[in-house]
């Protein structure tokens, strides 16, 4: 994935778990990482593997695509 991809992807992430309303802890409890790696996915510094997207992605209650665009 490219810089602005990964941001992308971590724009959504938050701002889909915002919506849901949960925090960073909350998710990474869930997706079964630390809260310092869902942190990172956010400000654009680390990438999901693809299995690790679609596992925030279920945890979220949205289609995986979703965050991708």
């Amino acid at each position: 994935m490219t810089n602005s991809s990964i941001k992308t992807v971590g724009e959504n992430i938050r701002k889909y778990r915002k919506l849901k309303g949960f925090s960073q802890e909350q998710l990474s409890e869930m997706v079964d990482v630390s809260t310092d790696y869902i942190s990172l996915i956010e400000l654009g510094k680390r990438s999901p593997s693809l299995k690790r997207l679609y596992k925030i992605a279920d945890c979220l209650e949205i289609e995986a695509y979703k965050l991708l665009k």
